[in-house]
């Protein structure tokens, strides 16, 4: 190898993933909907009577990104009236942890 040669090609943020992590901190209940579900709140209903200012239609639309991105997992019941809940996939829970570490990141930096 001479040295005119590059050694290195320029590094690239995974696109994936920092599009889901950009989109989930760019949602503004999304972090609110994952303390619902770990304090056993998962059904939709019970959500949008649990937060202030949570509309039906805005908490709808995060559910379904956050099943598309895998993170969640939507469980319908064959019931009347019908019923829906919510939980953390097994990706989800490693995703939740990331969350949690770029948190506590942003806890040193603010001097917490």
């Amino acid at each position: 190898m001479t040295s005119q040669e590059k050694k290195f090609s320029r590094k690239l943020a995974p696109q994936s993933s920092a599009r889901m992590v950009e989109t989930i901190y760019g949602c503004k209940w999304s972090l609110t909907v994952y303390q619902l579900l770990h304090a056993g709140v998962n059904r939709p209903g019970e959500m949008v009577r649990q937060v202030e200012g949570l509309s039906t239609k805005v908490l709808n639309q995060c559910l379904k990104r956050n099943v598309e991105f895998g993170i969640l997992e939507k469980q319908v019941f064959n019931e009347l009236p019908p019923r829906v809940e919510y939980q953390v996939t097994a990706f989800g829970e490693k995703f939740l942890a990331i969350l949690a570490q770029l948190e506590a990141l942003q806890a040193e930096i603010d001097g917490d």
